[in-house]
């Protein structure tokens, strides 16, 4: 990050309103009533953003403080307070006497880095394992939170400030190439985990040392086609189970149509814990998707370009999760511009805010395939999707989190795995970005409008759901209008 974003940047200071505020620096949550600071600037989209850091993550170099008294909220905080910050200007004043001539990279991309199997790993770390004391620590793998009691791993180095640093991580998420993790018997509190867990760490070191065998063979292209083979497995299940349920227009005159969606919609759920195992590290993840860059709260793995997590946007066991287009907003594709959407329903900013309130995490899956079709106007294709999301989230108040497919369906030898119907998109989800918490089928559920009725452009949506096994609405029967 250069000095000139930051020096627009208005730097604030209070104690945390709640717990649900992330530190921008570490990644760890912020307890409630804690001392904060915030760096703010002005969106492009006409709003102020603001990242929130703990007192000590404050990245001098980005973000110089001084004078201390100047700073809004100063005014307001302890006096007890008011000398750390102090002590903290201090401080950096010592280490940046000229921040103007300094770029510093931004503190998630540090963490990337330093997460790297190939380098920033220090010598000395000790790795414990413990049940989670609480649900505000958040893995360094994931980014995702760490449910209250989940068997958790930590590498703990000692900080020169004269403490431990510990990163803490779920299981699924722990860098085993970056750390000494084997023989699991020596991990600190593996005796003092009960003997189930003791085997999940076990099977952990069994596959580690598979993956180190089989990993020169192994290609990416190899593991598309064993996802996609896999895929295509669950999506014949899902079209036989389909067959001869014909779903036409809600409000079409033809006698049984909804009688026929109520069936399409109750047929037996498919395999509902066991997906394709798909293998992701930080160090996959990019912030381009081929020529075209994207804003900085938004990233991309493999084909799938996902936003990143927002203060206030949890992990569940309860799913609700939409299509976007036609079924969310209101969309052209002849129509090009973040601004071009509307409300496909009144209702839904009210719906979403009350399922979000009721505890359920809110997820959109959507297709996008001009954004890999379309080489020469990439750039304009993705600022016109994500632009559009953006405004969608902005606009009902809710935290959700999303997932665009990118890539191509048919017509290809190998059909991208996470475009719908195949369900990439949820295992990647529910096997990497939801902390670890097994998600309930019976409770959780998807709408989309791609239904395979007669004026439906698809049926990519109702065989997504099928081929997961989650219960599946249409928008206009889910949105009451």
């Amino acid at each position: 990050m250069s000095t000139t974003p930051a020096a627009a940047a208005t730097i604030s200071v209070e104690y945390a309103k709640s717990g649900r505020s992330t530190c921008k620096g570490c990644s760890g949550a912020i307890a409630s009533g804690a001392l904060r600071l915030g760096a703010s600037a002005r969106d492009p989209r006409g709003f102020d953003a603001t990242k929130w850091y703990h007192v000590s993550c404050l990245p001098s170099s980005s973000h110089p403080l001084g004078p201390i008294e100047s700073i809004k909220g100063f005014d307001s905080v302890k006096d007890h307070d008011r000398e750390e910050l102090r002590e903290l200007e201090k401080n950096h004043k010592r280490d940046n006497p000229a921040v103007s001539s300094l770029e510093e990279p931004s503190p998630k991309t540090a963490r990337i880095q330093m997460s790297s199997p190939a380098e920033g790993v220090p010598d000395k770390v000790t790795v414990s394992v413990e049940y989670a004391k609480s649900g505000r620590s958040t893995c360094k793998g994931c980014s995702e939170n760490i449910a209250k009691s989940a068997l958790r791993l930590g590498a703990s180095v000692h900080d020169p400030r004269g403490y431990e640093n510990t990163k803490w991580y779920h299981v699924v998420c722990f860098p085993t190439s970056s750390y000494p993790l084997f023989p699991m018997e020596n991990l600190k509190g593996f005796d003092s985990i009960e003997d189930h867990d003791r085997d999940k760490l076990r099977k952990l070191e069994e596959n580690h040392k598979s993956d180190r065998n089989v990993a020169d063979e192994l290609n990416e292209s190899n593991l598309k086609k064993e996802m996609a083979r896999s895929m295509e497995d669950s999506k014949e299940g899902a079209d036989k189970d389909l067959e001869g349920v014909k779903v036409h227009c809600m409000g079409e005159s033809e006698e049984g149509a909804e009688k026929n969606l109520e069936e399409a919609k109750k047929l037996p759920a498919g395999n509902r814990t066991i997906g394709p195992s798909i293998s992701f590290s930080l160090s996959d993840i990019k912030k381009e998707y081929k020529d075209a860059t994207l804003p900085a709260h938004w990233k991309v793995f493999d084909t799938v370009i996902f936003r990143e997590q927002e203060d206030g946007l949890h992990a569940s066991s309860k799913i609700a999760a939409f299509d976007f287009d036609g079924c969310l907003a209101k969309t052209s594709v002849r129509r090009v511009g973040a601004d071009q959407w509307s409300l496909q329903h009144k209702s839904i900013p009210e719906k979403l805010q009350r399922l979000y309130n009721d505890g359920y995490k809110l997820v959109i899956f959507t297709n996008e395939s001009n954004i890999e079709r379309h080489k020469n106007k990439r750039q304009k294709a993705v600022d016109s999707k994500v632009g559009r999301l953006d405004n969608f989230i902005e606009c009902v108040k809710a935290p959700i989190q999303v997932f665009i497919a990118c890539g191509l369906g048919k017509g290809k030898d190998i059909p991208d795995p996470y475009r719908k119907p195949n369900p990439g998109m949820w295992w990647l989800m529910a096997q990497h970005f939801n902390s670890g918490i097994e998600i309930d089928m019976d409770r959780s559920f998807y709408v989309g409008d791609a239904a395979g009725r007669e004026k439906d452009h698809s049926d990519a949506d109702i065989k997504f759901a099928k081929a997961i096994g989650l219960k599946f609405h249409v928008p206009e029967e889910y949105f009451g209008c």
